[in-house]
């Protein structure tokens, strides 16, 4: 970043607004493809009012591209909330709601695929598939979001599964004991 330029944390909310990949790129590059660097850059960066991220920023606009780059930066947080406790699954939906269906489900269908829990309910209470336009052709989108929805439901919450290595330590542990 140079002294008399916008910092990284501008470019990074412009490349966002504008699907500026090679602004990306360059971010990229200059921080050595280092994913801790960029992971951090990403989920730091935020809109003053807002307080969305740059993936909040370019869902909301359906930037494809910049959000297939973000997508692929490991550690980068898929559900960060903004001001309103929207999460960029919320603006992706919104997007598609705007006469962008194919390619807003797309988006949707791809940030399910990162790991975007479905679940999350913003300040009115509202999760995701809350904001679909059930009277018009969004069939793809509802099904979208309901499935991930229950495969999220079908996983053992992490209670269970604490429950569950203590009962297999407790089994190991007693065989253990028997052998000898």
């Amino acid at each position: 970043m140079s002294d008399n330029g916008a910092s990284y944390n501008e470019q990074l909310l412009e490349s966002a607004r504008r699907n500026n990949t090679e602004l990306l790129l360059q971010i990229k590059s200059d921080l050595q493809n280092d994913s801790l660097k960029l992971s951090k850059l990403i989920n730091e960066t935020r809109e003053v009012i807002t307080l969305n991220t740059p993936l909040h920023i370019a869902c909301n606009l359906g930037q494809w591209e910049f959000i297939d780059i973000v997508l692929d930066i490991e550690g980068v947080e898929i559900d960060p909330q903004n001001r309103r406790n929207e999460t960029p699954l919320h603006l992706a939906v919104k997007y598609a709601n705007q006469d962008e269906i194919e390619h807003g489900t797309f988006i949707v269908d791809n940030l399910l695929d990162a790991g975007s829990d479905p679940r999350i309910k913003d300040e009115d209470n509202l999760k995701p598939i809350d904001y679909v336009n059930k009277d018009d052709d969004h069939e793809k989108l509802i099904e979208l979001l309901e499935s991930a929805e229950f495969a999220i439901s079908m996983e053992p919450t992490e209670q269970e599964q604490l429950e569950e290595f203590a009962k297999e330590e407790e089994e190991h542990d007693g065989s253990a004991s028997e052998s000898e």
